[in-house]
């Protein structure tokens, strides 16, 4: 039986190198040798630059894959941390430090909970992933870690403060531009300002009725930038303003329906719009380019999907009483269940308002909780038949 200590050290191990996006290469490495420490059957690290490693049962069954992603957040200029972000510090039952929550707590939990199953036990194989650049594109590169291993059934590590979710709210990054006429600003009037039609379009946004889910909530829509050309614009009338929004997705929503509610606006009738959704372009640590674009699917099963089922027996084994619940952000789910279809749930320590802020902590009692929830999980969906 792997310590309780040997856990935790794994996890203030992990938070200690710094692994913000596209910089994951010595975390990786960190969890290779964990895995193979612990006797891993098959470990390796694919062109992504994911981390991968197989435990292998005794008799034939499906494959079960359990993914975290082991990049990070940067730290907030500005930001004023009590812990020292990169210190995995313990303080009481609490550990701080960037990725505690999101979500180096929970991939030590699933390496640790992985290998202490009995593959005696075991029919089929469970894999554990440590995807990477999942903060800049959820899903892409989880996609060629399923592609390889071609899982039955997914398990998702990010925060659920030990619940089981069985469904989350997708996201769409949507680019608006306005295109005016340039002019000097002492003669506005000999030009179009491209700012202030974005400021109609704005205005007119704010006024589309939010649609909502009664399983995922609503389908927020939030401007995150507006930058407008020239800048700096001396003594002249932007001639291009563009703006950002961060629009979550509910079920069955696709792109060309969340663009065509804004550009059939009536009341944005003569601007000069363009909308689209953004295009995703990221190079891993390893050289490789992850692309796509930045519209991620919602998912959900339904409360009684077998799946869903053998998860909350599994937990009930570890002792725990998991409530139902969703994400309301995104996570790799958005491909694993709302691209590839594949059966897709929740489970981690820790909350999700824990993810990204100053001084991230995580509660010990829930990391160690997480790791027997893992193995349940593992043992209830790969469960060698009796007789």
């Amino acid at each position: 039986m792997i310590s309780d200590d040997s856990l935790v050290s794994f996890a203030q191990k992990l938070i200690r190198q710094s692994s913000f996006s596209g910089e994951e290469g010595a975390v990786v490495e960190l969890i290779v040798e964990e895995m193979q420490r612990l006797g891993f059957d098959r470990v390796w690290v694919d062109e992504i630059g994911n981390a991968v490693g197989m435990i292998i049962g005794d008799h034939p069954g499906p494959t079960l894959l359990m993914d975290g992603h082991c990049d990070t957040v940067g730290i907030a200029p500005g930001s004023v941390w009590t812990h020292d972000p990169f210190g995995a510090e313990i303080v009481g039952d609490m550990l701080y430090g960037r990725g505690a929550a999101d979500m180096k707590g929970a991939i030590a939990a699933m390496v640790h909970g992985t290998a202490i199953v009995d593959r005696g036990h075991l029919a089929g194989q469970v894999a554990v992933s440590a995807s990477v650049m999942e903060e800049n594109l959820e899903g892409a590169a989880l996609q060629p870690v399923i592609e390889t291993m071609q899982p039955n059934f997914v398990v998702i590590g990010e925060a659920t403060d030990l619940n089981l979710n069985r469904g989350g709210r997708g996201r769409a990054e949507i680019h608006l531009e306005t295109i005016g006429r340039p002019a000097h600003s002492s003669s506005p009037q000999l030009g179009r300002n491209a700012v202030l039609d974005m400021m109609k379009v704005i205005g007119a946004i704010g006024h589309i009725p939010i649609r909502t889910d009664p399983l995922l909530g609503e389908a927020v829509m939030v401007l995150t930038d507006i930058i407008s050309e020239p800048y700096p614009a001396y003594s002249v009338i932007p001639s291009r303003c563009r703006v950002t929004y961060d629009r979550r997705v509910l079920l069955d929503e696709t792109p060309e329906r969340i663009l065509d509610v804004i550009t059939s606006l009536p009341e944005l009738a003569g601007i000069d719009l363009h909308a689209r959704i953004a295009e995703g372009q990221h190079q891993t640590y390893t050289g490789a380019v992850l692309r796509g674009t930045k519209f991620l699917h919602a998912w959900a099963l339904e409360e009684n999907h077998p799946f869903v089922k053998t998860c909350i027996y599994g937990l009930h084994r570890a002792g725990l009483q998991p409530m139902m619940g969703t994400y309301r952000f995104c996570t790799n789910a958005a491909y694993s269940a709302g691209v590839a279809k594949i059966p897709t749930v929740g489970f981690g320590p820790g909350r999700e308002e824990d993810a990204h802020v100053v001084n991230e902590r995580l509660d010990l009692r829930s990391l160690v909780a997480a790791e027997q929830g893992y193995r349940s999980i593992i043992e209830a969906t790969l469960e060698c038949p009796k007789g």
